[in-house]
C-alpha cells in the first residue's frame, strides 16, 4: 500500500489509523472527500466564497501540521458540533441533477 495517490500524498492512511485524526489537524469530515470526481468538482464550485476560503485555510493548516509532525492545540481541534457536512448536500444535489438529466435525455437524433 502506498501513501501516494494520483496527485501526491494522501490523508487516507492517517485517517485509517485514527478515525479522529482529521479533527486533531482542524479538518472537517467533508474535507476528506476526493475532489477528482466530476460530481465533487461541481459541488465544490457551488460553495460560497466563505466556505471555499475556510476549506483552503483548513487544508493549509493541516498540511502545516503534517510537515511539522504535530497536532493542533486541543482548543483548536474540530469540535463535533462544528463538524457539519457542508459539501455532501451539494454532492447529493449534483447526483440527483445528473440522474434527472439522464432520465429526461431520451431523445435520439435520427438522420432523414
Amino acid at each position: 500500500m502506498t501513501i501516494f495517490g494520483p496527485l501526491g500524498l494522501s490523508f487516507a492512511p492517517a485517517v485509517r489509523r485514527s478515525k479522529t485524526l482529521y479533527k486533531k489537524v482542524g479538518l472537517k469530515y467533508d474535507d476528506l472527500i476526493v475532489e477528482e470526481r466530476p460530481d465533487v468538482e461541481r459541488a465544490v464550485g457551488r460553495l460560497t466564497t466563505r466556505e471555499i476560503y475556510d476549506r483552503s485555510y483548513r487544508f493549509k493548516r493541516a498540511s502545516q501540521c503534517s510537515v511539522l509532525h504535530e497536532e493542533l492545540p486541543k482548543d483548536q481541534w474540530t469540535k463535533p458540533s462544528e463538524d457539519v457536512r457542508y459539501l455532501t448536500p451539494h454532492i447529493l444535489d449534483v447526483v440527483k441533477e445528473d440522474a434527472e438529466r439522464q432520465a429526461w435525455d431520451t431523445m435520439a437524433v435520427q438522420r432523414k
